[in-house]
């Protein structure tokens, strides 16, 4: 009998306690996953097809609903979101207000509004507590979890300092977004194959 073959995982780097300033002074710029997590190295394996497909169909849906209204700026990972000086993330998709664009500074150097993280089997945990409570804590308004496995779109708004679920969409649904006001996404579209 064959064992199994167990998917990869984040894989944490040597034990030294990084800063962001220190990982971008003395690490090559890469477009391999890497996250900062309480000054440890996450490292994951790129992801998916699919993964990437749903990224980009739902930024295909967002940036140019955003550049029409004239709202400020979405780009897609990787791009580091340094939330401290011992954390940064990189979302699959992000957007800056046009008021606060100053936070770009070659790295987002603060919280996103608005982040969409695409669930994959090995970052469930991650991206649904982890992330969540994070993202919570230094105050991204509105998060994203869109889920390929369960085919949903889940949709968190920060009100007083807290997460409340906006809605859970399945396909035939449209997700919508409480932070930008008539933003829709069809969510069956998100997970074509």
């Amino acid at each position: 009998m064959i064992a199994a073959k167990s998917k990869p995982r984040a894989k944490r780097a040597a034990s030294r306690r990084w800063t962001f300033a220190e990982l971008e002074a003395e690490l090559p710029e890469t477009t391999q996953p890497v996250e900062l997590w309480d000054g440890e190295l996450l490292k994951s394996p790129a992801p998916s097809f699919f993964h990437q497909e749903i990224t980009g169909r739902f930024y295909d849906a967002l940036k140019p609903w955003v550049t029409v209204h004239r709202l400020g700026k979405v780009v897609f990972t990787p791009v580091d979101m340094v939330l401290s000086p011992h954390r940064s993330t990189q979302p699959d998709v992000l957007y800056v207000a046009k008021e606060r664009l100053n936070i770009v500074q070659g790295r987002l150097q603060g919280p996103a509004d608005l982040v969409a993280e695409i669930i994959s089997p090995e970052s469930r945990r991650r991206d649904r507590i982890d992330k969540r409570d994070l993202y919570e804590q230094h105050g991204v308004r509105e998060y994203w979890l869109i889920d390929p496995e369960a085919q949903t779109v889940e949709v968190l708004f920060l009100e007083k300092s807290q997460y409340k679920l906006l809605g859970r969409w399945r396909p035939g649904d449209k997700a919508q977004s409480k932070l930008l006001a008539g933003f829709t996404v069809a969510v069956g579209e998100l997970f074509q194959e």
